[in-house]
């Protein structure tokens, strides 16, 4: 019998299954070799510097301690109870509010360095309040300081797109009435719809003239019809919208439906009189977005719980101001690590194009860090018509995000994914290990003022956030 000869090491092979970088297979491409290649990225990317940043928190001792305490972190998560309790002004209501503050979206930011939508939002809250006659004065009070800015974040509020909060807005209360709440407040302004409005920088009188009835008269409506029905439940609307086909952050049609069932009987019985009560529900009929001025106060309530637990690896703000994007972390509540806002990848409206959108703003990415938007995107495969892609990409999306979090929120169970739980506190050691980044799905405003919303896609956040936050989580993991 013969014995096979053995391959000689310079003999081509018949075929190359390849893992890592894809430039390594060119040369069996170019011989003419069959290559197989499987997905495959080395920990970290094969980042030296990451890699031992995770190495260190992947020691005895300190390991355990952060999976301990993120566990605590996922459990004072799902313990909140985030209840709409009434409708107030922001002065009166929101912590640290004054007459000479304004709220914005994301991190710290300067009249000098604001883009377009977030100039166009201040012009039209000075106009708002009172403060100006004109764009062109508003324009002069805010360079020489006449308000002054401060996150939302900063005041236990969240704000989509611009975020601006103003005084004499009206916002949404929440209050916590989970048994570790201890009246724990959340706020947001009433939103707007679509199209030209405050939020994505526009301030023509039209904008101005329904910013001021919604104070006059839908805020007065819904604070009668919160006082007369009680509190509603929104962890509880939240859950049947995921149901329905929402995911929380672009899509609203189902959670809207549902708290126009929640209101109307009791809004029909505030005695604001038919026409008023009419305009009213009409009002919200037509804004498919309605709720998600009270997702992201949900959100944001819900990752409140998660501060201050020392060596939690947990996310708990990523928020974006149209300049800067923004992350914070569970352990380090309000320090920030900042960098530039990114292009969003999308679909425009008739007449747009990218070189007219601005980058990434808004605090709606409040959503995604709590494990909804984005990462619910298999809830909502409708979804795809407005941000772009596939329903299979919706579905691939919440799988991926939820190899990056710590646990999954059985309550907002998403029926596609086999009613699996929601993906829920971002990992900053996975996002870093698996190179990762969250998703986000979000509205595209013009970098012009005064334009408003051009289309609606998906981002990711800068890398340098994350770099920056697990070069300080080391520290504090390895000291605290």
């Amino acid at each position: 019998m013969e014995t096979a000869k053995p391959r000689s090491p310079l003999e081509t092979p018949r075929a190359v299954v390849h893992l890592g970088l894809r430039e390594v297979a060119d040369g069996a491409r170019a011989a003419r070799v069959p290559v197989t290649e499987v997905d495959f990225q080395p920990p970290a990317g094969g980042d030296p510097v990451r890699l031992r940043a995770l190495a260190a928190l992947g020691e005895g001792a300190t390991a355990e301690a952060i999976e301990a305490a993120n566990r605590l972190a996922l459990e004072r998560f799902l313990r909140v109870q985030p209840h709409l309790v009434g409708v107030g002004l922001a002065r009166d209501e929101i912590p640290g509010m004054a007459e000479d503050l304004f709220l914005h979206a994301g991190p710290p930011l300067s009249w000098e360095r604001m883009s377009g939508p977030m100039r166009g939002a201040v012009l039209g809250g000075l106009l708002l309040e009172g403060k100006a006659r004109d764009p062109e004065e508003a324009a002069r009070q805010a360079a020489r300081g006449a308000v002054r800015f401060e996150p939302c974040h900063h005041h236990q509020s969240v704000g989509p797109m611009a975020g601006l909060v103003t005084p004499s807005m009206p916002v949404w209360i929440l209050e916590d009435r989970g048994p570790d709440g201890a009246g724990r407040r959340t706020f947001c302004t009433l939103n707007e719809g679509l199209g030209k409005v405050l939020r994505y920088g526009a301030y023509a009188p039209e904008v101005l003239e329904r910013l001021r009835w919604m104070a006059s008269e839908l805020a007065p409506a819904l604070a009668a019809a919160l006082a007369a029905r009680g509190p509603v439940d929104l962890k509880s609307l939240m859950a049947q919208a995921l149901q329905m086909g929402d995911e929380g952050h672009n899509r609203n049609r189902a959670g809207t439906s549902l708290l126009f069932r929640e209101l109307a009987p009791a809004l029909c019985r505030s005695g604001k009189g038919a026409e008023s009560t009419a305009r009213v529900l009409e009002f919200i009929h037509r804004n498919d977005h309605f709720f998600l001025n009270l997702t992201m106060p949900m959100a944001k309530m819900m990752l409140m719980a998660t501060e201050g637990i020392p060596r939690s690896s947990s996310v708990s703000v990523m928020s974006r101001n149209g300049t800067d994007f923004g992350v914070q972390l569970a352990s380090l509540p309000g320090r920030w690590f900042v960098a530039p806002a990114q292009p969003v990848r999308g679909l425009y409206f008739p007449g747009f194009k990218e070189a007219d959108a601005n980058p990434d703003i808004g605090d709606s990415a409040i959503t995604e860090t709590a494990g909804f938007g984005g990462f619910c995107m298999a809830a909502a495969p409708a979804i795809v018509q407005f941000v772009g892609g596939s329903p299979e990409d919706a579905l691939e999306t919440s799988r991926r995000m939820g190899e990056i979090t710590v646990g999954r929120n059985a309550t907002f169970a998403i029926p596609p994914l086999g009613f699996a739980g929601a993906p829920t506190l971002i990992d900053i050691r996975k996002v870093i290990e698996l190179v990762r980044l969250p998703t986000i799905n979000t509205g595209i405003a013009h970098r012009e003022p005064g334009v408003g919303q051009v289309g609606a896609g998906l981002v990711n956040p800068p890398w340098e956030c994350f770099h920056r936050a697990l070069e300080a989580f080391v520290e504090h993991a390895r000291g605290a």
